[in-house]
């Protein structure tokens, strides 16, 4: 059987190329994590960030703050209270809702995290001219516009 390229324009759209920048990216991040003994997951630190910007998130709007489903965002939640890092707490008003908190724990290691992954991303754009980083910025934000997602939230977007 002949294999067919289907998609024969793919090295030319700039989306994919943003997939693969981004997954090299997480690499990257995942391994000078590792080094400066930071133990956090991407997943984990998203979820820090979000919430020491607004704690006592319900976990449903995390779930899709996160992009994530239920199960897997449960299972994370969990883990990350094992570690001390999150505490979950019953709503007053509805014993179904279950409101997460960064705990004193949790924002601490979110400040070691945090600098380092800025240091990671200037270490990259300082290789990147600056017009060219305000032109990609532009054309990102665009491709939000364009993909009318006027529900993501706006701690997500800042």
């Amino acid at each position: 059987m002949n294999k067919e390229d289907f998609f024969p324009q793919f090295e030319q759209l700039l989306l994919p190329w943003l997939g693969r920048a981004m997954k090299s990216f997480d690499f990257h991040l995942a391994d000078e994590l590792a080094h400066a003994g930071i133990t956090l997951s991407k997943h984990q630190i998203i979820l820090l960030r979000i919430l020491s910007l607004k704690d006592g998130i319900p976990q449903n709007d995390l779930a899709f703050i996160t992009d994530r489903d239920k199960t897997s965002l449960t299972r994370l939640i969990s883990n990350m209270e094992r570690k001390g890092l999150v505490k979950r707490k019953t709503c007053d008003s509805d014993k179904r809702v279950n409101n997460i908190f960064i705990t004193q724990k949790g924002l601490e290691e979110a400040k070691m995290a945090f600098p380092l992954i800025i240091d990671e991303i200037d270490k990259i754009q300082q290789k990147i001219n600056a017009k060219e980083i305000k032109t990609t910025i532009k054309v990102l934000k665009q491709i939000i516009t364009f993909t009318d997602r006027k529900e993501l939230p706006l701690i997500i977007l800042k």
